[in-house]
């Protein structure tokens, strides 16, 4: 439990870091575009490509991937469809806020809590994998189709095919189900500047907490209860029943989905939100009431399936 409680601080300090940077205006009024461009187009393609390069390919297709899969598509859907149809939110909101009840934070809170709570840093390879060459490459497509002037399909397919964060999690995946050796003088530049991308993300969103209050947007409360409500505990529900009922999956497997289905929603996601200028205060809001969620909910899947 110490661990666990490790990792929670240090991302913490982090992100409290970030927030004493944005009350006293140290970075200025354009730090938060500037981080945000930053991190998208530079630092994150290199971490994903340097964390799925180093991922055992074995575990990149493992039984992990579609009971992961499985839960994600679920509650996004579950979100999209109350939120579209119901609600009449646009469809950037509806996006953002599906992604926020779907997409989990496997990297940098994932990978820290794996290793300390299950005894491998490598158990979240597959739901990077999914989310990156799946959920990000549509849901950026549909961002970009959204917020830009003229919309074409050629326009679209091309902006999602030269994205960055999607060309780094390509080539990271072909080294790894390939095994080429990449050679040091390419890897450790790499590795030196994709380590530079996870305090940044959580110094940026620690400066856009700054002059929030969290539920303090109007109208727009319902939409990060319901995805704060679907991340803790509908995903882990159904990660559960999906894995033992239907896969058959070990009782070690089992935990292993379900605590990965119980992960706060990913930083990446108010990455997206910032760099679309859509539905920000939904990503910021459920980034938050989730990275404090989770940590009760780890402690109980841990104590009934552990």
């Amino acid at each position: 439990m110490l661990d666990t409680l490790t990792g929670f601080a240090v991302v913490g300090v982090a992100i409290a870091v970030g927030y004493i940077i944005g009350r006293i205006d140290l970075l200025g009024p354009h730090a938060r575009h500037v981080l945000g461009r930053l991190i998208f187009f530079v630092l994150s393609p290199f971490l994903l490509f340097v964390v799925l390069a180093h991922a055992d390919a074995r575990m990149l297709f493992s039984s992990l991937l579609p009971v992961s899969a499985i839960a994600a598509v679920t509650v996004i859907a579950a979100y999209a469809l109350i939120a579209r149809l119901v609600w009449r939110r646009p469809v950037g909101e509806t996006v953002i806020g599906a992604l926020s009840a779907g997409q989990v934070n496997s990297n940098n809170i994932g990978i820290p809590l794996s290793l300390y709570l299950l005894g491998s840093a490598a158990y979240p390879a597959p739901v990077i994998l999914m989310q990156l060459l799946v959920f990000t490459p549509i849901s950026l497509a549909l961002l970009d189709a959204i917020t830009s002037d003229r919309v074409s399909l050629r326009r679209t397919l091309t902006r999602t095919a030269t994205n960055p964060i999607l060309i780094g999690s390509v080539l990271g995946t072909l080294v790894s189900v390939t095994g080429i050796t990449v050679p040091a003088i390419v890897m450790d530049p790499a590795q030196l500047i994709a380590d530079a991308a996870v305090p940044v993300l959580l110094i940026s969103y620690g400066i856009s907490l700054h002059g929030q209050r969290v539920l303090g947007s109007r109208g727009r409360r319902r939409d990060v209860l319901l995805a704060t409500g679907l991340k803790l505990v509908a995903m882990p529900l159904i990660a559960w029943a999906v894995a033992d009922l239907v896969f058959g999956l070990s009782p070690a497997e089992v935990l292993i989905v379900v605590v990965l289905a119980a992960l706060p929603t990913a930083q990446n996601v108010f990455n997206y939100s910032q760099r679309y200028d859509v539905g920000e205060s939904i990503s910021r809001d459920t980034v938050f009431l989730t990275t404090l969620g989770c940590l009760p909910v780890l402690v109980l899947i841990m104590v009934l399936l552990g």
